[in-house]
């Protein structure tokens, strides 16, 4: 089972596919990971050599920020953005949608479950 960046990548899909399980790493980006080492993105992970995984490895820690790093950095700016009380800080404060969609309806997602007016009818 290859490890890297602290996630366990599963065994039987292509390498291509599970790189994606990485929080911050997405299609395109494994696509380039697999150009920049030599791998062909469609070999299974479980047939990785262990210096592809290596190579793997070593490509991601030096440029792509991903997991714990690519975490704290997000929670930071939401934090920023709280702090100097923009728009976009006081919409996140509320729990809101944040990127101007509507909430009249279909906010669901943000807003919670609705709250009732008054107690239920027996």
């Amino acid at each position: 089972m290859a490890r890297i960046v602290g996630v366990d990548l599963p065994k039987n899909k292509p390498i291509g596919i599970a790189l994606t399980y990485i929080f911050g790493i997405g299609r395109s980006s494994a696509q380039k990971i697999c150009e920049v080492t030599g791998v062909d993105p469609m070999i299974r992970t479980h047939q990785l050599t262990d210096d592809q995984i290596r190579a793997i490895r070593t490509e991601i820690q030096q440029n792509y920020k991903v997991e714990g790093a690519l975490k704290t950095e997000i929670n930071m700016n939401i934090k920023r953005l709280i702090d100097i009380n923009c728009y976009r800080g006081i919409r996140h404060k509320m729990g809101l949608p944040v990127r101007g969609q509507r909430t009249r309806t279909n906010a669901r997602t943000r807003k919670g479950r609705r709250r009732g007016i008054g107690g239920r009818k027996k």
